[in-house]
């Protein structure tokens, strides 16, 4: 049976940087993916529109100064080509395909207490040793499909957004099918409309979007970044976001309606991020709140010219910002092609899917494509999928049923010498994914430097710290209006799931201050031997 230091499970932006941090300091390391190549998200998530929600210039690596100089990206925010592009030639680089084995999703792990290790075992029954498990296996990657009646009775092509074809999908001339208004739905719906000769939209829940403005990249504008980008990635790693807008300036209840309007106009002008993180009071004020998402269905039924269409567009039962905010591209404007139809499930719910289409309580809607764009078992599902096995047999499926526990997002109780990259109880998803990575591999690579400096075998979070955390987690959440919205942040998108607010929402500078004084202290709330 081979032996290593470490086993990492996913090849996405974190498999890779905890690879390379890894093999820098001459440990044997053996990683997994389920993909055939690199690039996590960006390899899986190939549907019509995919493109990342943080600008390209600060969702990259920050320990590349050079690449950073010399890479172009053609526009403000990057499509999934020019991303997994971007992540082939860091992986090429860097070396770093050669210690992974590909199309291989790890199956089971099981903590040895004997010998302080974790035996691995492969889909393909390779059986394997590390002394570390560090399962990079990313927030978003276990796609849902729902469980409709008849799913397996349709007779024309059924796609998942999350598992798109890597050589595309003709809808020209085809009646097509889209299930689902979240992220996905929002960024593929308007490449899905211009090809199909005719588009069914099933909305159950209407979601808050921001214009996301988006356009080739200014030339003037890129040269000025990258003039002071050293600059850059460390105000994007001591800001809350893990990226460069300005934060927590304005207070809303502050301003009177004409200035808020003002306000908003000039926030929704630049678009994304910058529409959400300038507000000390959005998502802790009922009544701040209210102001904005009123002003945000204002933006809508600008751009809607069907007045009811455009009241189904506009979110209303939940506050703005409280499920992950979308930035769209001509989003709205889509419902005023002709060929588009929007479906209100809440009027009309979905019976069930038939092998001519779906039906409705009201009619079946006759079509040859069905895309589900609805979305992934967040946070949690990569990992529970995994027969994680602990110290006194438990699996972690199972103690995590009652929703996820762990301490900094980072260990869990009765599991030693696992780490999670941007686990529940992280910032993750609440910030510029690459910057919470970044923060979580270097912590780990340090720790394992540390503990390997002293002789130490085994680090195990401490009950005690773990049920602390988690406590802190929950009452920090519970501060916000986070919680009132049944989004994916809770679990309320999986059938049975327990609802648990999982992020960390105090900010991506705290919880790294937060985390470097666990370290400091010689890593407080872990019990090392």
């Amino acid at each position: 049976m081979n032996k290593y230091d470490a086993v990492i499970v996913g090849a996405g932006f974190s498999g890779l940087y905890m690879m390379h941090r890894l093999r820098e300091r001459g440990l044997s390391v053996q990683g997994f993916e389920a993909g055939s190549d690199v690039g996590g998200t960006w390899y899986w998530n190939r549907y019509p529109g995919a493109r990342c929600d943080s600008e390209s210039l600060s969702y990259s690596y920050s320990f590349l100064p050079e690449l950073d100089q010399a890479w172009h990206w053609p526009e403000r925010y990057s499509e999934q080509p020019e991303i997994l592009k971007y992540i082939n030639h860091v992986a090429t680089t860097l070396a770093l395909r050669e210690h992974f084995e590909f199309n291989t999703r790890v199956s089971s792990a099981s903590f040895e207490t004997t010998t302080n290790t974790w035996c691995v075992g492969t889909e393909h029954g390779e059986q394997l040793t590390a002394r570390f498990l560090i399962m990079a296996t990313g927030c978003l990657s276990m796609p849902n499909w729902p469980k409709i009646a008849g799913i397996d009775d349709f007779r024309g092509e059924r796609f998942h957004t999350g598992l798109w074809p890597h050589d595309g999908v003709d809808l020209r001339g085809k009646r097509v099918a889209v299930i689902g208004t979240g992220s996905t739905g929002i960024q593929s719906i308007p490449r899905i409309a211009s090809q199909a000769e005719e588009l069914f939209v099933f909305q159950r829940t209407a979601n808050h979007c921001v214009p996301a403005h988006n356009s080739p990249m200014d030339a003037e504008a890129e040269q000025a970044y990258k003039s002071r980008y050293a600059e850059m990635r460390e105000a994007a790693r001591r800001s809350m976001s893990g990226d460069v807008v300005r934060e927590a300036y304005i207070n809303i209840m502050d301003l009177g309606d004409a200035e808020l309007h003002e306000e908003l106009d000039r926030t929704w002008a630049l678009g994304g991020f910058y529409t959400q993180y300038p507000y000390t009071d959005l998502l802790t004020s009922h009544e701040a709140n209210e102001r904005v998402a009123e002003y945000s269905c204002n933006h809508i039924r600008s751009r809607v010219r069907d007045p009811r269409v455009a009241e189904l567009l506009c979110a209303k039962d939940h506050p703005f910002a409280t499920k992950r905010l979308c930035a769209d591209s001509f989003y709205f404007e889509t419902f005023n092609e002709s060929h588009v139809h929007l479906i209100d499930l809440k009027a009309t719910p979905i019976h069930a899917i038939e092998a001519a289409g779906v039906r409705t309580s009201e009619r079946l809607h006759e079509v040859d494509v069905i895309v589900f764009a609805t979305g992934f078992d967040a946070m949690t599902g990569a990992l529970t999928r995994v027969d994680l096995q602990g110290t006194q047999g438990q699996m972690l499926r199972e103690v995590w049923q009652q929703g996820p526990v762990n301490y900094l997002g980072l260990g869990v109780a009765g599991f030693p010498n696992l780490f999670t990259v941007t686990g529940p109880g992280s910032p993750s998803v609440l910030t510029t994914m690459v910057s919470s990575i970044e923060q979580h591999v270097e912590w780990i690579d340090e720790c394992m430097d540390w503990m390997g400096n002293r002789g130490a075998t085994r680090i195990e979070a401490t009950p005690d710290a773990q049920t602390k955390w988690v406590d802190y987690v929950n009452q920090s959440g519970n501060a916000t209006l986070f919680p009132e919205a049944n989004s994916w942040y809770v679990g309320a998108n999986i059938p049975g799931k327990a609802r648990v607010f999982m992020p960390y929402v105090n900010g991506l500078n705290i919880y790294r201050d937060q985390c470097d004084a666990v370290a400091d202290e010689g890593y407080t709330g872990f019990e090392i031997s």
